[in-house]
């Protein structure tokens, strides 16, 4: 007959398992800043891979391209395509400020903009390194 460990073993093995876990060091590298930004505000609907097109479309190679110009993505609204902006620097964190106030009737809502000039400069600095530039 096949004795079971005392649960209070299966405990401590338990316990100890998880703390060495937790202090081993991750293969992953870290996240910067601006991923981390990313991440929380835009993946729901974003990607930054080429051509991974979700809610909104793929960031893939965004800085220095024309709004509404990004191909495969069928959804954008006639004020984004009409609009004649070029994503850069300036205009990228004005539209993540407000995009409404950048582009009247785009598709972006519910988002209504972010505050956190920081935040919002960590973001475009992520894009920035995602487009090569």
């Amino acid at each position: 007959m096949r004795k079971t460990p005392p649960l209070a073993a299966v405990g401590i093995l338990s316990a100890s398992v998880a703390a060495v876990c937790w202090l081993a060091p991750s293969d992953a590298p870290a996240a910067e800043p601006g991923q981390l930004a990313f991440n929380n505000r835009c993946r729901t609907c974003h990607s930054v891979r080429e051509s991974d097109n979700r809610l909104g479309p793929s960031l893939h190679g965004i800085v220095g391209s024309k709004a509404g110009a990004s191909s495969g993505y069928p959804n954008y609204s006639q004020s984004l395509t009409n609009s004649g902006v070029v994503w850069n620097e300036e205009t990228l964190n004005k539209f993540i400020e407000n995009p409404e106030s950048v582009i009247p009737g785009n598709n972006m809502k519910p988002y209504g903009g972010l505050s956190d000039e920081a935040e919002r400069k960590e973001i475009v600095e992520y894009l920035k390194a995602q487009s090569g530039k």
